[in-house]
């Protein structure tokens, strides 16, 4: 009792062969465009739809979220199984860079990008952009492509309302190696595979673990062969 066995390892009780299933989640990545209008939570007290609802529930208790984004911003969120990699995602050690898609009401001028490419003080804490883009377009609102390596709440909405300035949409875009798929729609996910994972698992210093091993299936009972001997079982000529 609580000998620890391998998969590969057959076990045996009285030089008689037991059957043993091996059952271990293997590590997934899964890719989800959050629609706006939820929340990153498992649960809500104000009962607001959450992002697990939008997974398998099977599936959902074993997933991991990596990092939030808040209620009404939309975007590319990540889940695994493997906790390992969550955490070290999410670690600030890793610097894991994130670009947002963002439309700000108002005009933000050269100086005021600057500010906020050099960190301003926000609440008591200095927040900055690593980069900003402004995007062509012409009217009141404006598109900027912002990124940044840090995963503080509200980070990126507060930097432009720090210099006055309204975020009307706000979409994450890429987080690390990850990009948005664009046929993605909002509140379906899809499999992160491949180079792309390979990739992803290398950013944080760890090496893509072999996929599960699939359970044996138990052993049938040899059946006998047929009696050709008696009546009943004779074979009949047509």
């Amino acid at each position: 009792m609580g000998q620890r066995i391998r998969g590969s390892q057959s076990v045996a009780l009285d030089g008689k062969s037991l059957y043993t299933e091996t059952r271990r989640v293997p590590s997934v990545v899964l890719l989800l465009n959050k629609p706006a209008g939820t929340v990153c939570t498992r649960a809500d007290p104000e009962q607001r739809p959450t992002v697990f609802e939008l997974f398998p529930r099977a599936l959902s208790r074993q997933l991991v979220g990596v990092g939030r984004l808040d209620f009404n911003t939309a975007g590319l969120l990540v889940f695994t199984t493997d906790g390992e990699l969550a955490h070290r995602l999410m670690h600030p050690s890793y610097q894991i860079s994130r670009e947002y898609a963002v439309r700000i009401f108002g005009k933000a001028d050269e100086e005021t990008l600057s500010r906020l490419c050099s960190g301003v003080d926000v609440d008591g804490e200095k927040l900055v952009f690593d980069e900003i883009e402004r995007q062509p377009g012409s009217g009141i609102n404006e598109w900027f492509t912002c990124r940044l390596k840090t995963g503080r709440n509200r980070e990126v909405r507060r930097l432009w309302e720090s210099q006055g300035l309204t975020v009307s949409r706000l979409i994450r875009v890429r987080f690390g190696n990850l990009q948005l798929p664009r046929r993605l729609p909002a509140g379906r996910y899809a499999p992160v595979e491949g180079a792309e994972l390979e990739q992803l698992y290398q950013s944080v210093g760890l090496g893509v673990p072999p996929p599960a091993e699939p359970a044996a299936s138990p052993p049938r009972s040899a059946r006998p062969a047929p009696d050709t001997t008696r009546p009943g079982n004779r074979m009949r000529r047509r």
